[in-house]
């Protein structure tokens, strides 16, 4: 069905007032979302930034296309340096123009799955900044290893240039936590050949939302984003690619409604922490469904929204 859901919240998105000086005291492996799919992680004195979206819209043009729900917790400006940005694929909700401009005066390594360092070579990201890999290679970079994963999508930012670049997931180990990316993927059984050889992973960051039965293939329904977190052997689940932009036909809070129904079905731990707010990786503290105040009697309403499944 095509009827105009609740695409957008009716009142603000809850976001928590996080400093550079909060971050610089953390001591022990945390993540903080900043929206979409964009996720800060602290592993001993390293950072790592996953496809950083901090534009207004993810579009290829500032005055059309989705539009933010909600300003990001942390400014560029306010980030720590960071020792590297990962990129999953070049999709415009996923690998930003204006925020890697921005970022690259405070990042050591943009690191890309093959082909899509092209991109950042043409907005003036040095070479010797990008590393491009191939799935189930290994970079080590210090105390982190950082390994290219395969993932069921597709890739172009134009008409023409559709899959000339690879897409991936991602797995970051470093200061004892494992760390899973999933990026934009279709529900696929390489989910479990990356679980036996790097789970068990102390949370995975699991696409889950935007999605539509005729996506299938490339997109995860919320079923496919609990069976991909099992097979990965993940211990903590946390649903990224919902909350910030409207780019699909469900209402804005159903993703984070279906999954938590699904993961207390399943007996899965799901984190779904307030945008900003730090959460340890190795010992997650029990999230609330923050979106539900939001939403209200919105969410009473789902059973009639776009439940199909795959």
């Amino acid at each position: 069905s095509t009827r105009q859901y609740d695409k957008a919240p009716a009142q603000p998105i809850p976001l928590y007032a996080l400093s550079p000086e909060m971050l610089e005291q953390v001591q022990v492996p945390t993540l903080v979302r900043l929206g979409h799919s964009s996720i800060l992680l602290k592993l001993g004195e390293d950072y790592v930034l996953m496809d950083p979206v901090f534009s207004e819209r993810a579009s290829p043009v500032n005055w059309a296309g989705p539009r933010r729900f909600h300003p990001p917790p942390l400014s560029i400006d306010a980030l720590p340096s960071i020792k590297a940005v990962i990129i999953s694929h070049d999709h415009y909700d996923h690998l930003d123009k204006d925020s890697i401009r921005q970022l690259a005066d405070k990042v050591e390594y943009f690191v890309t799955p093959l082909g899509v360092g092209r991109h950042l070579m043409r907005w003036g990201i040095p070479e010797d900044a990008i590393v491009e890999m191939d799935w189930w290679q290994e970079l080590q970079l210090g105390d982190l290893t950082l390994a290219a994963t395969p993932a069921q999508h597709f890739s172009g930012r134009g008409l023409f240039d559709r899959n000339e670049t690879l897409w991936a997931s991602w797995v970051i180990m470093g200061a004892g936590a494992r760390v899973f990316f999933s990026g934009d993927t279709g529900y696929f059984d390489g989910f479990r050949d990356i679980g036996e050889r790097y789970g068990p992973f102390d949370v995975t960051l699991i696409e889950n939302g935007a999605y539509n039965p005729a996506w299938c293939d490339i997109h995860m329904m919320p079923e496919d984003s609990v069976r991909a977190h099992l097979d990965l052997q993940g211990k903590v689940m946390l649903p990224i690619h919902n909350s910030t932009f409207d780019l699909s036909l469900h209402p804005w809070y159903e993703p984070m409604e279906r999954v938590t129904e699904l993961a207390s079905e399943k007996g899965i731990t799901l984190a779904t922490p307030i945008m900003g707010a730090p959460m340890s990786i190795l010992d997650p503290a029990p999230t609330l469904a923050w979106w539900r105040d939001v939403a209200g009697e919105q969410v009473a309403s789902t059973e009639d929204a776009c439940t199909a499944s795959c």
